[in-house]
């Protein structure tokens, strides 16, 4: 989806600046700063242990920072109160649901504590997914209880939607469901949703911001548009006889070469698609541009620091 690219002057929701924190002797976040903005779908991305979850409980006030601040919605992290947690629907892997009750009345118990229950949500959302409402939570598959979770943190239509692995025990074809519904959530004006996921190919379908920690540091905060022009990748095919060892292209930082065939990545190529097509020319190569999948674009930023 194309979103607006963040305006000028404009206020964050969420603001961490020099964050750090300690576990024992682990730095789990490392100086980090960050700013969150409305109306967009951010992709936090990271290997386990890089801090990601780390991170998300500091801007609901689970953490608290060793040093550095951090504010969600002008408040800080440790004076969070019902005002601005009820403006903020989040989703853990791992977290805990009342097993004793059934779905219908764990959604009858949520919901009370929320005046801007979408009943309509609710009832889609349940067909969808194919949820049985007279099921006990205790009894549902890991995907089925992702499911629940997802459905009581999303029908009170939060400003702000926090989903941390939402997705990983969900078969192909609920993920599939669940992307077009986190689609139709962003439509309205204002909204964020930040979703931390390991399942790369999913997340790129939706977000518009990428951000990649590595860590405890924040190795790129930028629209995913721009991180994908910040990679190029290139199939070059000899027209006469085997392809020269050394290429006159650019920034190369891989390479795979084999006689009459080369497959190279650029990073931070400033040519356009003529230009490097003369490139080409020049040592009789015809040259095809391909697109990099998001997981190949996370390895290249991560390796390169």
């Amino acid at each position: 989806m194309k979103k607006e690219k963040i305006k000028m002057n404009e206020k964050p929701i969420i603001s961490v600046k020099g964050l750090t924190k300690r576990f024992g002797q682990i730095r789990a976040i490392d100086n980090l700063s960050l700013d969150i903005y409305p109306g967009h779908i951010y992709g936090l991305m990271g290997a386990n242990g890089g801090g990601k979850s780390s991170l998300i409980r500091h801007w609901i006030g689970l953490y608290l920072p060793d040093s550095g601040t951090c504010t969600t919605f002008d408040v800080e992290a440790k004076k969070l109160g019902p005002h601005e947690l009820a403006r903020i629907g989040y989703v853990h892997q791992e977290g805990k649901l009342i097993d004793w009750m059934s779905i219908a009345k764990l959604v009858r118990y949520v919901a009370a504590y929320y005046p801007t229950w979408n009943k309509d949500i609710e009832e889609r959302y349940i067909k969808e997914f194919d949820l049985d409402p007279k099921a006990r939570v205790g009894k549902l598959s890991p995907g089925q209880r992702q499911m629940v979770a997802v459905l009581l943190a999303i029908c009170f239509e939060p400003e702000l939607l926090i989903l941390d692995e939402p997705a990983a025990a969900m078969d192909p074809l609920a993920r599939r469901k669940f992307l077009e519904l986190l689609m139709e959530i962003i439509q309205v004006d204002g909204r964020t949703i930040i979703i931390s996921s390991h399942i790369l190919t999913d997340i790129e379908k939706v977000i518009d911001h990428a951000l990649i920690m590595n860590r405890g540091k924040m190795l790129c905060d930028k629209p995913l548009d721009d991180l994908r022009e910040q990679y190029i990748r290139l199939r070059l095919t000899s027209l006469n006889g085997p392809i020269p060892e050394k290429l006159p292209f650019e920034n190369i930082i891989l390479k795979e070469q084999n006689g009459t065939k080369a497959i190279i990545t650029l990073a931070n190529n400033m040519k356009n698609h003529d230009e490097l097509e003369e490139i080409a020319d020049s040592i009789h190569c015809q040259l095809e541009q391909m697109p990099l999948p998001l997981e190949d674009i996370y390895q290249l930023v991560v390796e390169s620091r």
